[in-house]
């Protein structure tokens, strides 16, 4: 049996879990709820013997103070933040900067964005950005809009 080959991560990890969500994609087809994938993703990772927790609590302070909780959908190995979703359309920069905000909470040092909502699986890779500054939002608000002709 030949070893897997390192992904751009460095990191074969991200590699099985994207074999994975292909794997349940294939089996489910889109058309489902959000957790229903969220629930067969956990199922196959573990069924591969990849560690895997669902609806992971990470709190974010200010001082001593909390001012946030977030609940990632799937933390592997407590190294890669999964998030599932299951839109109709393209993933947008909104659920981008979801995951990016993940990654600065949790400073994993990578992520993963799947779409199962669409005929073929969207996913992307996702890497924080640098830590020495707030969080940007990326989202609708900086789409540029086309000219409306008159």
């Amino acid at each position: 049996m030949s070893k897997l080959i390192l992904d751009a991560t460095g990191n074969r990890l991200t590699y099985e879990i994207i074999g994975a969500a292909m794997s349940v994609h294939n089996a489910l087809g889109s058309g489902y709820k959000e957790e229903v994938y969220e629930r067969a993703l956990a199922m196959e990772l573990q069924r591969r013997g990849i560690g895997v927790e669902r609806q992971f609590p990470v709190e974010v302070f200010h001082g001593d103070a909390p001012v946030a909780l977030f609940y990632l959908d799937l933390f592997v190995e407590r190294t890669v933040v999964v998030e599932v979703k299951a839109f109709g359309h393209q993933l947008t920069p909104d659920e981008l900067a979801q995951v990016i905000n993940y990654l600065k909470a949790t400073g994993a040092p990578v992520g993963l964005l799947f779409n199962f909502g669409r005929r073929r699986l969207e996913w992307a890779r996702v890497f924080p950005g640098s830590s020495d500054g707030p969080v940007r939002r990326l989202g609708r608000d900086h789409v540029r809009r086309p000219l409306r002709r008159r």
